[in-house]
C-alpha cells in the first residue's frame, strides 16, 4: 500500500510522527510489533516544510562516534547544508521507528522528493 504525504506548509516533526506510524504499521487492524508491514510511504515538498528561522540557528542535532571526545553538534541549517530537507526528514523519522532489526527495512520503504 502506498501512502503520500505532502509536507508543504507542515512542521517537521508532525509530518515525522505521521510517517513513522504508517511505517509501524500502526494505522492498520493487522499491526504486529513483531512484523514491518508492506507500505511504502512518499513524502513530497519537503524543501517546503515550515521551519522557523530560530530552529535554523538554534536547534542543535548531535551524534556520537563511540571514541573519546567524537560528539558532533550541527544545527539545523548546517545538517540542511550537508544532507538536505531529505536528510532531516530521514533522521527525525528515524529516531521515531523502533530500535531493533526492523529499523533499517521500514527506512528502506521510504522515499523523500523535496
Amino acid at each position: 500500500m502506498n501512502h503520500t504525504i505532502d509536507a508543504t506548509n507542515k512542521k517537521i516533526g508532525r509530518v515525522a510522527s505521521q510517517a513513522a506510524k504508517i511505517l509501524m504499521g500502526k494505522d492498520e487492524p493487522t499491526y504486529a510489533p513483531n512484523k514491518a508491514p508492506a507500505v511504502t510511504v512518499s513524502i513530497i515538498n519537503a524543501s517546503k516544510a515550515d521551519v522557523s528561522t530560530k530552529k535554523m540557528a538554534e536547534e542543535l542535532h548531535a551524534s556520537f562516534s563511540g571514541y573519546p571526545s567524537g560528539i558532533r553538534v550541527d544545527t539545523v541549517a548546517k545538517v540542511i547544508g550537508q544532507k538536505g530537507y531529505a536528510g532531516l526528514f530521514r533522521r527525525a523519522i528515524k529516531g521515531m521507528l523502533p530500535k531493533n532489526k526492523l529499523q533499517p527495512i521500514m527506512m528502506k520503504h521510504l522515499t523523500i522528493t523535496e
